[in-house]
């Protein structure tokens, strides 16, 4: 079984701890712009911040209006052909100054001088990169990465975002859309329900260059079938292209029939099992074996939250005998080892199936390890941050980065998750009642290109790799999506990266009132995002139309279970070598 393969995908808690005196004495602006650092990447809020007027908000409530735009967003109007001139295509492994023809959805032409009539929209890419639309945010593999922020008294913030590293001093050029494998719109969570549904998170996913997602569906009262007839009504205003995710809340044989209906008839290939959430979600080792089984037969990808959850509930007592109620007691509830224990349980228990396994919610060190670990036996890992766990100590992070530019992460994904000041406040007086949850999904193509790129620890190419390509790859929708060929569809991106950007509440589309970037700058900009052969973002100004996402369905054994059969055999085959057998004669 060493040949066995597994996916590792990691996320990265989010935490924020203010004393009462900072709550009341701090906007969020000046909290993090003094105390973020360049690594920042997506924040989970855990407690209340000054809210904002929604009339502020660019995106309003566009979302349900089919008719004359509000909010600065209009119709799309832009033509079906579309030639982008001169930028530096970029894919996942070459670069070329190229021009690229798009006609109905479709990239139809890319090499260099393309000759066009007049009834075609050009775009002048020169001295820009296009690149694949970034952001299939698919809830699944992505690879985030871990900051801590704070002074010693005030606050703690956990962050993940997909960060890849790029050269500096970048020409601009074309790139594939992005794809962010890890969103959370529109979920009733913790009694509450997020506050960006599929058009507004869409719409800001769309202004920064995302292109696609991948959410989670959560089954109702532990059906699959309900679960995706009420996540198929949620999406029906979608603006953009958008796949499924399926949560396993419980274990029965009916659970597993459906499992074969969502992979064969509704296009999911991947499916997530919670080891954490005592009491709701959590299932044992025994039903996860089962999990494990069920998606290696039906060639889909098994995913797992790895916390001990068992130990997590104790922990969480513990803190409140202790008085502990506050924010602080998220992270103090759930250490690093409990995370590490699980991961490696988990790691083991699909390496025993022989399966690919995806481990979301990385952010630690103890969970880190035992994926590095489990890649050098030969392993597959891919990662992805996202809420809990909680924040670490400082050193987590540089872990997390270096474990990025070396390949062993692999993604990068927002765990995008919006609740509003007033959600927050709702766990004001116990921690364990905090809706979980920031944004990010229009941040993380910016913020991965500064903090990464920019700096010079990845290039261009790994960029796109790690922020559409690999994802594309993994969900079996590659060359469709995460490239710039032709046949592929038409999800780019132009980037400026002599641009500059700032990010602010104000100026973002979610329908959140607060940012956790507020205030943060940087270099490398997003000036033109095309989806399914539309310009929907170009000169700061959304054109897009409720309605006009499509659902991507996602064919099952993608390249994660090359070889599975192989290893299977070798391993069949060494059960059956002779035993010889001594009968005693005393």
């Amino acid at each position: 079984m060493d040949d066995c393969q597994v996916a590792i995908i990691m996320e990265i808690p989010y935490v924020t701890n203010w004393t009462d005196s900072e709550l009341t004495q701090h906007s969020l602006s000046s909290a993090m712009s003094s105390q973020l650092i360049s690594l920042a990447s997506l924040l989970l809020l855990l407690f209340t911040f000054p809210s904002q007027s929604e009339s502020d908000n660019l995106f309003c409530d566009a979302g349900t209006v089919h008719g004359e735009p509000k909010c600065g967003i209009k119709s799309s109007s832009s033509s079906s052909k579309i030639l982008i001139k001169g930028g530096t295509v970029v894919n996942a492994h070459h670069q070329e100054i190229a021009d690229v023809y798009v006609e109905d959805g479709i990239i139809v032409a890319v090499h260099p001088n393309i000759k066009v009539g007049d009834d075609v929209t050009v775009l002048d890419a020169t001295g820009k990169y296009v690149m694949p639309g970034a952001g299939v945010d698919f809830l699944f593999l992505l690879m985030n990465f871990i900051i801590h922020v704070g002074r010693s008294e005030t606050l703690e913030v956990s962050a993940y975002f997909f960060v890849y590293l790029t050269t500096t001093n970048a020409l601009p050029g074309t790139l594939t859309g992005g794809i962010d494998p890890h969103t959370h719109l529109a979920m009733e969570f913790m009694g509450t329900e997020t506050i960006d549904d599929f058009f507004s998170g869409q719409a800001a996913a769309l202004a920064g260059g995302t292109t696609m997602h991948i959410d989670f569906i959560i089954p109702v009262d532990g059906s699959l079938t309900a679960g995706f007839e009420a996540y198929k009504k949620k999406a029906k205003n979608s603006c953009m292209d958008y796949g499924f995710h399926m949560a396993i809340t419980k274990w029965n044989e009916v659970v597993s029939e459906e499992m074969e209906v969502m992979v064969k008839e509704k296009g999911i290939n991947s499916f997530k099992f919670f080891m954490a959430y005592k009491g709701s979600f959590m299932i044992n080792d025994d039903l996860l074996l089962e999990g494990l089984k069920r998606c290696k037969s039906l060639g889909a990808l098994a995913m797992v939250h790895a916390e001990n959850g068992d130990a997590v509930f104790e922990g969480q007592k513990r803190m409140i005998e202790l008085g502990i109620t506050g924010p602080e007691g998220h992270a103090l509830s759930r250490p690093p080892l409990l995370e590490g224990e699980a991961t490696s349980r988990a790691i083991r228990l699909a390496k025993f199936v022989n399966t690919p396994l995806y481990v979301v919610h990385v952010m630690s060190i103890d969970a880190m390890e035992e994926i590095s670990k489990a890649r050098k036996s030969g392993m597959i890992t891919l990662i992805l941050y996202v809420m809990s766990p909680p924040i670490r100590a400082s050193g987590h992070d540089k872990a997390l980065q270096a474990a990025l530019a070396t390949g062993v992460l692999q993604l990068v994904g927002t765990d995008h998750c919006t609740f509003n000041s007033t959600q927050k406040t709702y766990g004001i007086d116990d921690f364990r009642k905090i809706p979980n949850g920031v944004n990010g999904i229009e941040e993380r193509m910016h913020l991965v290109w500064d903090t990464m790129v920019e700096t010079g620890r990845i290039s261009v190419t790994d960029y796109v790799r790690i922020t559409s390509t690999e994802c594309a790859r993994i969900f079996n929708i590659y060359p469709r999506k995460g490239a710039i060929l032709v046949g592929s569809d038409a999800d780019i991106i132009i980037l400026n990266p002599n641009s500059s950007f700032e990010i602010t509440a104000t100026s973002h589309h979610s329908r959140s009132d607060t940012n956790v970037y507020e205030g943060r700058r940087g270099k490398g900009k997003v000036e033109v995002t095309i989806a399914g052969g539309r310009i929907v973002w170009e000169n700061d100004e959304l054109k897009i139309v409720p309605g006009s996402g499509k659902y991507i369905e996602m064919l099952p054994f993608s390249y994660l279970y090359d070889g599975i059969e192989k290893a299977d055999a070798k391993y069949l085959s060494s059960l059956k070598a002779p035993v010889k057998r001594f009968t005693s004669t005393a």
